[in-house]
């Protein structure tokens, strides 16, 4: 392990972590203005077998994955294949049925599309067919009228733009990573892990998190007919202002089979796989929503390269993490910030410094970049969180780093 002494108190808060029982196995990593000033790890990567975590440790790292998965779509853009401001069904002519004729590039990329839930099941036969579940939400009518509300679209985020990906260059979004990103600089990073990467995985571990999308409890429970409901009403509907009570509103909807933010966390439902997201399956399929294995020290080298300017240029990225959408959350419930594909400061993305951006992942994991400060971060752990208080550990090395500066 390593830590700049300018950087003891990050080492001081994580190893509190494992002290107080917060954590079973964890890594955290910081370059600053390029230089790796910590890089930690502690615990162990399967409490059923007590193997110890290692420096080279991957663990999926679920919705961290979508600022991936927008970086390979943003180089797309670069080399003029893709126009983010374009109608989606420019590439993908099915797409432009029910109401989706002039849902943009843009819109998918910041969760405005009114898409965030599949009308039906997906069969577990389906989780390794990701255009298969693309042509379902191709086939179906937004909930809202895309661009006037937003909303997280925790799943059908990648299904969407993957297939975006995929009709401009016939390759999946794990393909381009590999090929474009983590080929070239070297990463421990994978949008879909190889067998010999599986195998030496960390094991998530859940605790009870009602309503989030994690491991074997979640994503969501199933409704009573075993497919996830329609959302009733014609366009446009009125999107929902900011609940009074966020935390009510949504443990209130957390128990509700057929609320918008259980069908749209809870399908596909990855507790359908026997293990949930430890299934090789789930780590293999790489959806780029949340398909990520990845360790702590290479989530950082990538936000890190994208300050370089070795993945984007310079007015790609500024353009990139502009926020298109903000306010209240249709799902979510409360306040959130997108750029493209890129989570703003927010109450979905709590950190200390409002020129940061990047993505959380549900259970606590975080990858993070801030150009004012030259900080690039990156936290996984195995440990799930509870949904309420899933990124307070992150928030606390956060927190012990910016005060490190």
């Amino acid at each position: 392990m390593h830590c700049d002494p300018r950087f003891s108190r990050v080492r001081e808060v994580f190893e509190r972590h494992f002290a107080d029982g917060l954590e079973l196995g964890a890594a955290f990593a910081v370059y600053l203005d390029g230089e790796l000033v910590v890089d930690l790890w502690d615990g162990v990567a399967d409490r059923r077998t007590e193997r110890p975590w290692e420096a080279d440790t991957p663990v999926f790292a679920y919705s961290c994955t979508k600022a991936i998965a927008a970086t390979v779509l943003l180089q797309l853009a670069e080399r003029g294949l893709v126009d983010v401001t374009a109608p989606v069904a420019e590439v993908w002519p099915e797409f432009g049925v029910r109401a989706k004729q002039r849902v943009t590039v843009e819109h998918l990329l910041s969760h405005q599309a009114g898409l965030p839930a599949l009308d039906e099941r997906v069969p577990v036969a389906e989780f390794e067919d990701q255009p298969a579940i693309a042509a379902r939400l191709a086939g179906q009518r937004p909930i809202w009228r895309p661009g006037s509300a937003h909303g997280y679209h925790a799943l059908t985020y990648g299904f969407l733009v993957g297939e975006v990906v995929r009709r401009v260059t016939g390759k999946s979004v794990g393909e381009l990573v590999a090929a474009e990103i983590t080929g070239p600089l070297g990463l421990d990073l994978w949008v879909g892990a190889p067998d010999d990467v599986i195998a030496r995985a960390a094991r998530l571990t859940a605790e009870p998190s009602p309503g989030s999308e994690s491991d074997r409890r979640l994503p969501a429970p199933e409704t009573g007919s075993g497919q996830a409901r329609r959302a009733p009403g014609a366009l446009p509907r009125t999107p929902i202002g900011p609940p009074k009570d966020p935390i009510a509103a949504i443990a209130m909807a957390a128990k509700d089979p057929d609320s918008l933010m259980n069908r749209t966390m809870g399908n596909p439902r990855i507790q359908d796989l026997q293990g949930g997201a430890n299934n090789p399956v789930m780590l293999r399929a790489g959806w780029p929503a949340v398909g990520l294995v990845t360790t702590a020290r290479s989530l950082a080298a990538f936000y890190r390269s994208l300050l370089a300017g070795d993945l984007l240029r310079p007015e790609t990225l500024v353009d990139a993490i502009r926020p298109r959408a903000s306010g209240p959350d249709q799902v979510l419930l409360l306040e959130s910030a997108f750029g493209l594909g890129f989570m703003r400061p927010g109450m979905s993305f709590f950190v200390p410094s409002v020129t940061a951006f990047g993505h959380t992942g549900v259970g606590g994991s975080i990858g993070l970049a801030d150009p004012k400060y030259g900080v690039a971060a990156g936290y996984v752990m195995n440990k799930m969180a509870d949904v309420f208080a899933g990124n307070q550990r992150a928030i606390r090395l956060m927190e012990a780093v910016y005060r490190s500066l």
